[in-house]
């Protein structure tokens, strides 16, 4: 018990201890810092956690993530398995993949605005765009690792390409889809606020930036933290569908045997 709530419960003191002492040295040379103490910053998040406007900011920015999501995966998953079983496109298009996962989503940003216009049309697409990668290449691990001997015995029994995927390889590698999706998830929530610092209204990032406008720099602090719980609890999500995975996949192992 004292691993599991005690060691975590202290980090997060200690961290807070370390918030309220630099607020605390920067206050003589700037007044203003004392508004980004943890007191003010807690008593503005709780001030926040009753406000109907801050909880559309929040279902509106947690409503793209799903979406960006959502699509990443569709297109993740397909491509991943294409590049881990096809080598003529493996060899055609993992350098192409390689370059454009390594070119910073955010620099798509007035390109997206472009093209889609303003509203979540762009961050979607950025945020689908940040997603994919990391869950094609966990797909893509996940196949390379399968038995070949469970492959060959699909193809002795004639087993179809679409027999062969919904039926071996998706199970087989449903463990590597779900840390993509968390890698994807941590990816994601990184890119999402500055995604939505242009051409939206409404959003975690354009909360952000109203607090910036309107001086509230203890609201500023209550949503970098809100930002970080929800982003908590979205990877606590992710983890425990993992674990729920593997617990299923056991329980059915020792079933089996």
């Amino acid at each position: 018990m004292l691993h599991r709530i005690g060691l975590p419960l202290l980090g997060f003191i200690v961290a807070i201890a370390l918030w309220q002492a630099g607020v605390a040295a920067l206050q003589a040379a700037i007044p203003i810092a004392g508004a980004f103490s943890p007191w003010a910053a807690a008593q503005a998040l709780v001030a926040l956690l009753q406000d109907p406007y801050v909880w559309h900011h929040i279902t509106v920015s947690l409503a793209r993530v799903g979406i960006g999501l959502s699509l990443a995966i569709a297109g993740g998953v397909p491509l991943g398995i294409l590049v881990a079983t096809s080598a003529a496109f493996s060899r055609g298009s993992s350098p192409l993949f390689q370059f454009l996962r390594m070119v910073s989503p955010l620099s798509w940003m007035p390109l997206a605005v472009m093209v889609f216009g303003v509203g979540d049309a762009p961050v979607i697409f950025l945020l689908a765009f940040a997603a994919l990668w990391p869950i094609m290449l966990s797909t893509a691990a996940g196949v390379a690792q399968l038995d070949a001997n469970w492959l060959l015995l699909a193809r002795s029994l004639s087993a179809t390409r679409r027999e062969t995927v919904l039926r071996l390889i998706l199970p087989g590698i449903t463990a590597h889809i779900l840390t993509g999706i968390r890698l994807a998830i941590g990816i994601i929530w990184i890119v999402l606020v500055p995604a939505e610092m242009l051409g939206v209204s409404a959003g975690l990032g354009y909360f952000i930036l109203d607090t910036r406008d309107r001086l509230a720099y203890p609201e500023l602090m209550a949503a970098i933290v809100l930002i970080g719980f929800l982003g908590f609890l979205l990877d606590y999500a992710a983890r425990s569908a993992y674990r729920h995975w593997l617990h299923e996949r056991n329980a059915a192992g020792s079933a089996g045997s």
